[in-house]
């Protein structure tokens, strides 16, 4: 017999070598190898064709085992990923906390409740129908948009044709659709989808605008050449500068806030710091009297300022520093928050806007962000807040002159505070209440997106939940009083109608209200009413096409579009509650909580904290050595105190509500539709569970 039918036989190499590196059995790597082809599975060994090289049976034994290992990796690290969102879900169960535990909110429990009841019975309604539809399902029964033929219908539901109890049943629930539930759910439907598309329009719009601006590059030019100011306090403009930083129990970040304003490029003569602070914690004061006087010892022109009644929240505490005497010597003032680190030239690039330019009331600055790629959630916020100061504050300002101010990182002509009726206490968002005010008595704004202040996102989705519940019930709530000053101003007729239908409408109550209507209510509901439909481009193209314009103001967010997408109607439950708490004066409605800071700018410099300030003669230096052990063992204890995550009993509710419908639309092959809100009941759900944010162990 010919030696090569024989296996054991000895033949010359053929193919690449397999080298395999071996630590443990158990672990090993290919340091060699070359994936078999076709070619090796159609010629037999013998019948090579010239220039080919055949690989042997050990060579298909190691590809194949890699290949397997591989696969049994990704399962094993899919398991135990599973394994561990399991267990995490377990721990927040049995603690049992959930949001509405959170002792924090001032809220009517009885309010609050209401929502979240109407989502529930939402719920269980789905729950019985999905069950019904199922059962009618497998009966024969499927009635769609698409195949409901009346003829059809009234044959079947002809009591002689009718075989069983339920078929009788599941006939006059058709019929009941297609009288009375169809019509007035596909009515609300067309004018959400008419409310959806004007807000698409005019983000659209607001797009173009920005478009343009960056196409001819339009920007503010200051009347006096920024090079001008480095000649000297006598050749230099130089006006007198109040800076104010409002404060409360805010430690994790006070620090580097003082330190940054008082690093600012201004005559000292002409620039006075205040430091405002509304703490209710002892310690807290303490700590930041120290680092206070830390700073005017080292020359710093800085005062420290406290409340003895604390009425009115920040826009009390600003009304309160700007009703002191010396106030009145001073012509601009600049605000921060307590995270806010302007820039050493900041005043610089901002107050020589105001020069010549009487009728300039406000100079906006652009925000940065120290942690914006922490976690999910602070990416997610960095694409709303991109596109809002990136496009429609630029737009606003650069057509309009007129954009609602942020609260911070902003330089005021004192003068427009004063005409404009002050700082006033009625509602949680006194920023855009003095903006409006202040544009009703015909002042104007500039907004510098090439000048940026750097600050904190909110890294929990607790706090950045209650932020975003402020920043939505607050505008509502200045509408209800502010539309009749604004029908009585003397501003153009334009500028009305763009305050009244564009401000406040569109943006701040038809926005929250159809997004939240149309992707959380009605479309769950057609799917248990078909007669009532929602198009495909409703569901998915439009709200892809939008959020891909949203991203535009940040690239490197792409690959997070969908994510966005599916955020932001997750969303919209908050918003939707507070614009309606806002719009109706409820409880929540005059809830003021300090967005929790986590002071990640400040990391490294406790330390100097306790370092010995500079005597100067003449000074005398307080008593602080006993405070000063007390001040460290508190940021020890503030540094171990144990936090929780929550569960948030109205996004689960979303969540079941979205996948039993998801359930129900894979009975009808819905497709986009299913996809839709299988992976919006998701989102949900992982917010439900705080899974998106910072997470404590």
């Amino acid at each position: 017999m010919a030696p090569s039918l024989y296996w054991w036989a000895k033949k010359p190499h053929r193919g690449t070598p397999v080298v395999v590196k071996m630590e443990n059995p158990n672990n090993w790597s290919m340091v060699e190898l070359e994936s078999p082809s076709e070619e090796d599975f159609i010629y037999p060994n013998d019948a090579i064709p010239k220039g080919c090289r055949n690989k042997n049976a050990k060579q298909l034994t190691w590809v194949l085992l890699l290949k397997a290992h591989k696969a049994a990796g990704c399962l094993t690290s899919f398991a135990a990923a599973l394994f561990s969102i399991a267990a995490i879900v377990r721990r927040r169960v049995a603690s049992g906390r959930t949001d509405s535990t959170d002792k924090s909110s001032t809220e009517n429990p009885t309010i609050k409740s209401r929502f979240y009841i109407c989502i529930r019975v939402f719920l269980w309604l789905s729950l019985v129908l999905l069950c019904f539809e199922t059962v009618a399902y497998f009966e024969g029964w499927h009635f769609g948009t698409p195949d409901l033929q009346l003829q059809r219908l009234y044959t079947l539901t002809n009591p002689f044709m009718v075989k069983t109890v339920f078929d009788s049943l599941y006939s006059n629930w058709v019929l009941i659709r297609v009288g009375y539930l169809a019509p007035p759910l596909q009515f609300l439907a067309n004018v959400c989808i008419v409310l959806f598309l004007i807000q698409s329009l005019d983000r659209f719009i607001l797009c173009l605008g920005c478009f343009w601006i960056k196409l001819r590059n339009i920007k503010p030019v200051p009347n006096q050449d920024l090079a001008d100011l480095e000649s000297g306090d006598g050749d230099g403009y130089f006006p007198m500068v109040l800076v104010q930083i409002p404060m409360c129990n805010e430690k994790e970040v006070y620090q580097q806030s003082i330190a940054a304003v008082c690093k600012l490029d201004w005559p000292k003569g002409k620039l006075l710091i205040q430091i405002l602070d509304d703490s209710d914690d002892s310690t807290t004061q303490l700590m930041i009297k120290d680092d206070v006087y830390k700073w005017q010892q080292n020359g710093a022109n800085i005062i420290y300022r406290h409340r003895v009644i604390r009425e009115g929240y920040k826009a009390g505490n600003l009304k309160s520093a700007m009703n002191c005497s010396y106030a009145k010597d001073y012509e601009f003032v600049a605000i921060f928050d307590a995270d806010f680190q302007p820039s050493p030239d900041f005043l610089m690039q901002t107050v020589p806007y105001f020069k010549e330019n009487e009728e300039l009331g406000l100079v906006q600055a652009r925000w940065s962000f120290v942690n914006k790629d922490e976690n999910l959630l602070t990416r997610m916020q960095l694409i709303n807040l991109a596109f809002h100061f990136e496009v429609e504050q630029q737009v606003n300002g650069i057509f309009l002159n007129f954009f609602g101010f942020n609260g911070t990182a902003g330089v005021w002509r004192i003068k427009a505070l004063e005409e404009s009726g002050g700082w006033l206490e009625r509602t949680t968002v006194e920023d855009m209440d003095i903006a409006v005010r202040a544009h009703l008595h015909g002042w104007k704004f500039i907004f510098l997106n090439d000048v940026k202040c750097q600050c904190e996102l909110p890294e929990s989705y607790e706090a950045y939940r209650k932020q975003q519940h402020r920043w939505h019930s607050g505008p509502m709530q200045l509408f209800r009083l502010c539309l009749p000053s604004i029908i009585r101003s003397k501003i153009n007729i334009w500028k009305k109608v763009n305050l009244i239908s564009l401000f406040f409408l569109l943006r701040k109550l038809i926005l929250p209200f159809y997004s939240f209507t149309l992707f959380c209510i009605i479309l769950p509901m057609t799917m248990f009413i078909p007669e009532a439909t929602l198009p495909s481009w409703v569901v998915s193209y439009v709200p892809a096409a939008m959020s891909f314009l949203n991203i535009l103001p940040a690239p490197k967010s792409f690959p997070f579009i969908v994510p966005y997408l599916l955020f932001e109607n997750t969303m919209s439950v908050t918003k939707f509650n507070a614009m309606i708490s806002g719009l109706f004066q409820l409880g929540s409605a005059y809830e003021w909580i300090v967005t929790k800071k986590s002071g990640r700018s400040s990391e490294g410099d406790l330390i100097s904290l306790v370092e010995k300030p500079k005597h100067q003669r003449g000074c005398s230096e307080p008593n602080l050595d006993g405070i000063r052990e007390e001040i460290i063992q508190q940021e020890h204890q503030a540094f171990h105190k144990k936090k929780y995550n929550r569960i948030y009993t109205k996004e689960l509710a979303l969540a079941f509500l979205l996948l039993t419908a998801s359930a129900r639309s894979l009975l009808s092959a819905h497709g986009i539709h299913f996809y839709f809100l299988l992976f919006q009941g998701i989102s949900f759900l992982l917010v439900g569970l705080d899974l998106i944010g910072e997470q404590v162990a």
